[in-house]
């Protein structure tokens, strides 16, 4: 989406996205582009380049982070969200070219639109139908997850029309990949609720304040053999995260094509160095290593933890335990296992490794093509940062699943530019 998608919020020159794809400098314009309707081939070449294709593969670690967030195994309502995420951020990124059409046109003439290969009736269809399909999905999911859905559609089609040449750009880029994630949390909570199929666990025998609590097991089975079963708002310190990195990459694309900008990448380098310690201290600091799905707010275990009087409960079918803690009777899954510490390790390391360096290259010399490289860093940096709060949240192979997303969109970035 172009509410996933952050194309700059200078006139000219945009990335697709805060929450788009691999990044790198924009190819050179084509000096002689093809005349309209040379043959299938050409046609779908054309909405390939259109939809940025090889942005997608940012989009699915949302809903699975958001699902992680909330102690839950994908599911049928992860999957809803995920259709829904990839038809929202495919509308944005045609309307996102409509609604540049006439700067393109100066700027970038070997986009399909200035170049005569899309009719803009034709993109704006393309938005349209693309929108209502996001947002059928979603509401197959149920009414929760269809609000949040419709919220990040406005986001979308209000930053496309009108706030990316705005100074709320940044922050509009950022609410549309928050709520990216949260409709993943909300569309499995949702899908999984009474009346819409089985439960995520069987409910403990020990009574938190007069009422029973789900757990439902690690959804890896690799991390904590018990998870509490929250609530969306559980995802609430994971989606602010991943909207924090999405500002700073939209702020630093305003800069794209004229450049001249230190300030702005210095600020985004602070930015992502201190999101990255989050994540790892977020995990480290807890006592006896509890890995509670929010970052000491909004989820279980903040309040627990701090408090000395916990006892022991066995998880009914696992090897481990589940904490709850006497005064609060909170319960509090336990700490993350050796090997899934390592991947969160790794996968923070990846994160500040793909956009770090870019951003501190850009400070250096704000160039146009070294903060075009910034702007590509940040965004293949998203899809690392997604794997890490996935894998922070107990859910080691949701992480590994989104890395395996990096070659794929790495090779059909050579192909199909992101950008």
């Amino acid at each position: 989406m172009n509410g996933h998608a952050v194309r700059g919020g200078a006139p000219a020159a945009a990335p697709e996205d805060g929450l788009s794809g691999t990044g790198g400098t924009a190819p050179a314009p084509d000096r002689h582009p093809p005349s309209p309707g040379r043959g299938r081939g050409d046609t779908v070449r054309a909405w390939t380049e259109l939809f940025r294709v090889s942005a997608l593969f940012s989009v699915p670690g949302d809903a699975l982070a958001g699902a992680a967030a909330v102690g839950r195994s994908p599911g049928r309502g992860t999957a809803l969200a995920i259709g829904a995420s990839l038809c929202l951020y495919e509308a944005g990124m045609a309307l996102n070219d409509w609604a540049d059409r006439e700067e393109d046109a100066v700027d970038r003439p070997h986009r399909p639109i200035p170049s005569g290969r899309i009719s803009p009736q034709a993109a704006l269809g393309a938005a349209g139908v693309l929108t209502a399909a996001g947002l059928a999905l979603a509401a197959r999911a149920g009414r929760p997850a269809l609000a949040v859905a419709t919220g990040l559609a406005a986001t979308v089609w209000a930053y496309d029309l009108h706030l990316k040449h705005t100074k709320a750009g940044p922050a509009a880029m950022a609410a549309a990949r928050s709520l990216d994630l949260l409709l993943g949390a909300t569309a499995t909570v949702t899908a999984t609720a009474p009346g819409r199929g089985p439960g995520p666990g069987p409910r403990t025998a020990h009574p938190v304040r007069g009422r029973s609590v789900r757990l439902t097991a690690a959804p890896d089975n690799v991390a904590a053999p018990l998870r509490p079963a929250l609530g969306p708002l559980a995802a609430v310190p994971a989606a602010l995260v991943l909207g924090a990195h999405t500002y700073g990459v939209t702020a630093v694309s305003r800069h794209e094509a004229q450049g001249g900008s230190t300030a702005v990448p210095l600020a985004v380098l602070a930015t992502t160095a201190t999101l990255g310690v989050a994540v790892l201290a977020a995990y480290r600091d807890w006592p006896g290593r509890a890995a509670p799905p929010g970052f000491g707010t909004g989820g279980l275990g903040a309040a627990a933890m701090a408090h000395p009087g916990r006892t022991a409960v066995p998880g009914p079918g696992t090897n481990g335990l589940a904490t709850t803690d006497l005064d609060t009777k909170a319960l509090v899954p336990n700490g993350l296992t050796t090997p899934t510490a390592l991947l969160l390790t790794a996968f923070t390391g990846a994160y500040l490794r793909t956009a770090g360096p870019p951003l501190l290259h850009a400070a250096l010399n704000p160039s146009p093509p070294l903060t075009q490289r910034a702007v590509g860093g940040g965004i293949r940096a998203m899809i690392p940062l997604q794997a890490a709060l996935a894998t922070r949240a107990g859910a080691p192979g949701s992480g590994l699943a989104v890395m395996a997303l990096v070659p794929l969109a790495r090779t059909l970035a050579r192909k199909v530019s992101p950008t």
